[in-house]
């Protein structure tokens, strides 16, 4: 079982940084993929971008490739997400999860484990 705490969301301004913090619980978290995915009213989740269990690789939807930086620190349980250049059309609820994949990284039915979500709302 892993319990996952999001943190760091709030409101910017347009061309503004958030950076967003997940936290996980357990002692198993170097086994898991971690992802971020995200959820603007009334659409789909969203893949936005994940990290391989050593994060040595790393993955990004095309919508926020250049601007986003995803990275964790296994030492302390953590992943973060490094978000620059904010546009309006990145706010929405941003969720971090963690899964046992192999492929498909981007598919959210593939993870397992899931955070409550945190509120990101960019302003024009």
């Amino acid at each position: 079982q892993v319990q996952l705490v999001e943190s760091g969301g709030g409101l910017v301004q347009a061309g503004g940084s958030l950076r967003l913090s997940c936290a996980a619980s357990g002692r198993t978290f170097s086994q898991y993929v971690m992802g971020w995915f995200r959820q603007a009213p009334g659409k789909e989740r969203e893949f936005v971008a994940a990290i391989s269990r050593s994060g040595g690789s790393t993955y990004y939807a095309d919508s926020v490739k250049g601007r986003f930086t995803i990275s964790r620190n296994n030492a302390e349980n953590t992943v973060y997400l490094e978000m620059n250049s904010l546009e309006p059309e990145d706010t929405a609820v941003y969720y971090c999860a963690a899964g046992v994949i192999y492929i498909d990284y981007g598919d959210h039915r593939k993870y397992n484990y899931w955070g409550q979500g945190t509120q990101v709302t960019v302003s024009s």
